[in-house]
């Protein structure tokens, strides 16, 4: 089984979650820049959050066999900071680097102004950069929240066939799939999605245009929750095409459009980063 986990937050994981992704199938996967969860106070903080996220990060992934991508953005729940925003005027240079594959997460959190705006300005770059959009559908009024996503998304005449609608679920899957978006769910130990669920939509809905995530970070979250989707999906009935298709070939073609992926990963060795090694002790 390979693995493509298209939406994991590998900053708060250690190199046993490598590891143990590497051993379960895990070939390559997409970092979102995200909410760290102690408020940053200047765009300053964005930018070493993002040079790690295209340099540090790219390297750990590698010792252990696993092609690391990033998406950038200012996330939504940090649009509403004043002294974040700035971020937005640096985002146009990143935006070109080599490994960014989309512009995100963006998105809803609470639906305010500030967000309608962050959300605006960055699907143009996501146009003028010719990049995808990884799009956050909020965690609190997830109908109204994908709604009013979807009216953003078609005022901003970005196409979508290039954007992926994450954190869906039961209530929202259904517009969704009628927007012509890629549909992204989250599997979570006690939050959003589990395995049981997700093979009720497959069900339903079917494998085209589906990715699943697992969305690990540093709340209680499992970065192995895309090799129990894809043995759930097996023991359900479906077939390996379909599991291949959910968990390695949908992720490829929706971040492919970037032209950026870069799946083949160079034989482990230990070298430094920056001076850096990942061995304690190592340099």
């Amino acid at each position: 089984m390979r693995i493509f986990d298209p939406h994991i937050h590998m900053t708060s994981r250690t190199t046993d979650d490598y590891a143990a992704m590497y051993a379960a199938g895990v070939r390559a996967l997409v970092e979102p820049s995200f909410w760290l969860g102690q408020p940053r106070t200047s765009p300053a903080t964005f930018l070493d959050y993002f040079d790690a996220l295209l340099g540090w990060e790219p390297y750990r992934a590698a010792q252990y066999g696993i092609a690391h991508h990033c998406t950038l953005a200012l996330n939504p729940k940090e649009a509403n900071d004043p002294r974040c925003r700035p971020v937005l005027d640096e985002l146009p240079r990143y935006l070109l680097k080599d490994r960014v594959v989309a512009v995100g997460e963006i998105g809803y959190d609470s639906m305010t102004p500030a967000e309608d705006s962050a959300l605006a300005a960055q699907l143009q770059l996501a146009r003028e950069h010719e990049l995808p959009a990884l799009v956050h559908t909020p965690h609190r009024d997830k109908a109204a929240g994908l709604a009013r996503t979807l009216d953003v998304l078609r005022e901003s005449g970005l196409p979508p066939e290039r954007c992926l609608l994450d954190h869906l679920n039961e209530t929202t899957v259904g517009p969704a799939a009628d927007s012509g978006c890629w549909l992204g769910f989250s599997i979570y130990p006690d939050t959003k999605m589990d395995p049981d669920r997700m093979i009720r939509i497959l069900r339903v809905h079917g494998t085209e245009r589906v990715l699943v995530n697992s969305a690990a970070d540093w709340g209680h979250s499992d970065p192995l929750k895309t090799r129990h989707v894809g043995e759930a999906m097996l023991a359900a009935g479906f077939t390996e095409d379909d599991v291949d298709q959910v968990l390695w070939r949908n992720p490829v073609a929706f971040y492919g459009r970037s032209g950026r992926l870069e799946l083949e990963v160079t034989a482990p060795v230990e070298q430094l980063f920056e001076g850096n090694s990942i061995l304690r002790g190592g340099a």
